[in-house]
């Protein structure tokens, strides 16, 4: 693994160089393991610790199947679909890699008694499958986290309609958290060259998802002039839908639970913030019951921001805890679009605001590849930055998923993998200069 590190490190490292290196039988990697998933029984959600249930194991390294790359990974991030595997919610997520392994030979290899996870990563290609032509060793690259196998018709105009789409990491093996990864390479793009390591790993799976649910057609379609109700505006999903908003010319309202967050959605340039917990918003009276005069408070401090408008779209993520308050608060014809539940999946909502004004619900899961792409085109020609916020070593891991679980963190938390620090991976200066304060503005809020 040194002489992987060693390569990647010089930058003068060839193609035939990468493949003259020997690929080693094992890897450390960030796992969840089978006979722990009923570390929880009995315990709420937010007392669920991931520090307990993520281990950095040394794990066999796959083997390489057709249209596929293995990746030396200097650099991953934290997602919450990390937080959702480390505490066995709303399945184990063995469920999925079960599934997976009755498909066939290549799919069984992910069917195993620990699971690999992490849905981002930044590094450099070391091997590639049969019939791969666009990538090879050497390469320096960035990873979305679809997977497709694309042998259905759904998946042909959107890949994410495909009936095999999976989250790589989440849904399959072997993923981002680790030394290496196995990936196929239609999930690969290129590394911003302005960006370091653990900065390029982090814009992969939240800034996709934040462009299809507000940018793509296949979501709200966001258009110039347009408001833009954002919930956990600076989070790691809300940090990117701010900045699309903001890019593209529309409004963004930003919702947030404190000062210092409030704080950087003004660095990102927004000047319309709801901090909520100042402002003692409470959607729900009791478990059961929710205040619906706190809907109409919401939707007078909106107009009140905004010169009497209401919103076109509500960025929607947290799920049940606001999800009656955002179909209440969308204008007339407005638009609600959705992904995650990160504080609850069962949805409640007066259905009387949504079908008499005409609203629509829209549901938006990651990204296609088209759209993965120009999301990652947009942060590498630097009009969309990433939001790193602090930075672990891999055998933390379960330290930054526990950050993120409790909301701990402001933007992403990332990971080094192979990485022996951060500042490294920066192959276009000049560029980083023209962009450094904004590239840097989350860093150790």
């Amino acid at each position: 693994m040194q002489k992987i590190l060693d390569a990647i490190l010089s930058q003068q490292a060839t193609r035939d160089d990468y493949l003259a290196l020997e690929v080693p039988e094992s890897y450390l990697g960030v796992t969840v393991r089978a006979d722990e998933v009923g570390l929880f029984e009995g315990l709420p959600t937010k007392d669920k610790d991931p520090r307990r249930s993520l281990h950095l194991d040394e794990v066999p390294v796959p083997e390489l199947g057709p249209g596929e790359a293995l990746v030396a990974v200097m650099a991953s991030a934290v997602n919450y679909n990390t937080v959702w595997t480390s505490i066995f919610e709303p399945v184990p997520t063995f469920t999925f890699l079960k599934k997976y392994g009755r498909t066939g030979p290549l799919g069984a290899r992910h069917d195993l008694p620990y699971h690999v996870v992490g849905s981002d990563l930044a590094g450099v290609v070391l091997r590639t499958g049969a019939g791969v032509q666009a990538w090879g060793p050497g390469d320096e690259v960035v990873a979305h986290c679809l997977s497709v196998e694309l042998e259905a018709p759904q998946g042909h105009d959107d890949t994410m309609l495909d009936p095999q789409q999976r989250i790589w990491g989440f849904e399959t093996n072997f993923g981002g958290l680790a030394q290496l990864a196995l990936v196929k390479t239609n999930q690969l793009m290129p590394k911003p060259a302005h960006l370091t390591w653990e900065e390029a790993a982090c814009p992969g799976l939240v800034n996709s998802t934040a462009y299809r649910q507000l940018v793509s057609r296949n979501g709200a379609a966001m258009r110039l002039g347009d408001t833009v109700l954002i919930w956990g505006a600076s989070g790691g999903l809300g940090s990117y839908a701010t900045q699309f908003a903001l890019a593209s010319g529309a409004t963004p309202i930003c919702v947030v639970s404190s000062p210092a967050k409030a704080e950087l959605c003004h660095r990102m340039g927004a000047e319309l913030v709801i901090d909520r917990v100042a402002e003692g918003f409470r959607f729900w009276s009791d478990e059961r019951t929710q205040d619906q005069r706190e809907w109409r408070r919401l939707g007078s401090r909106i107009r009140e921001l905004t010169g009497g408008r209401d919103v076109d779209i509500v960025f929607e993520h947290p799920g049940r805890e606001t999800f009656g308050a955002s179909v209440y608060a969308a204008k007339k014809g407005g638009t609600v679009v959705t992904c995650a539940s990160t504080s609850g999946y069962m949805h409640e909502y007066d259905n009387r605001y949504l079908w008499m004004n005409l609203k629509r619900i829209v549901g938006s899961h990651f990204a296609n590849y088209a759209e993965a792409w120009a999301a990652n085109d947009l942060v590498s020609r630097g009009l969309i930055h990433p939001t790193l916020s602090r930075t672990y070593p891999l055998d933390q891991a379960g330290q930054a998923a526990f950050d993120v679980h409790g909301n701990r963190h402001q933007g992403k938390v990332g990971v080094l993998c192979l990485a022996p620090g951060e500042g490294l991976g920066v192959r276009d200066e000049a560029q980083r200069e023209r962009h450094h304060q904004a590239i840097t503005r989350f860093r150790n809020v």
